[in-house]
């Protein structure tokens, strides 16, 4: 059980790495072209922004601790949650999917961390 927790984190961190990485450091524009990121044509670019450095935090959150794990899972599933949320808005079903299994994901390793 500790082995798939740490794999679930460990997949949760990556895609939180890249996800970090495109929000900081792509110019907002340019994401806004990209496939599922139409929605920061219509956010400011310190949010974006801001979103990527604490998907870079989550990516570090995951994989430190197991106690700091079931917290980034805790938070990530409120970020799921609202990117479900927006991508729903944009008639993105796909997306509001792949939303839903990166917090069924997350949801795995609260339950697993705090058990």
């Amino acid at each position: 059980m500790n082995l798939a927790l740490w794999i679930a984190a460990g997949v949760l961190a990556f895609v939180a790495l890249t996800g970090g990485i495109t929000k900081t450091f792509v110019p907002k524009e340019k994401l806004a072209r990209l496939h599922g990121g139409g929605w920061t044509g219509d956010a400011r670019a310190g949010f974006v922004r801001t979103l990527g450095v604490l998907e870079l935090a989550a990516a570090v959150g995951f994989l430190v601790a197991p106690v700091l794990a079931a917290v980034t899972a805790g938070c990530w599933i409120l970020l799921m949650v609202g990117a479900a949320v927006t991508h729903g808005r944009r008639g993105e079903g796909g997306l509001v999917v792949l939303n839903l299994a990166y917090l069924a994901l997350a949801a795995f390793v609260l339950a697993g961390r705090v058990a």
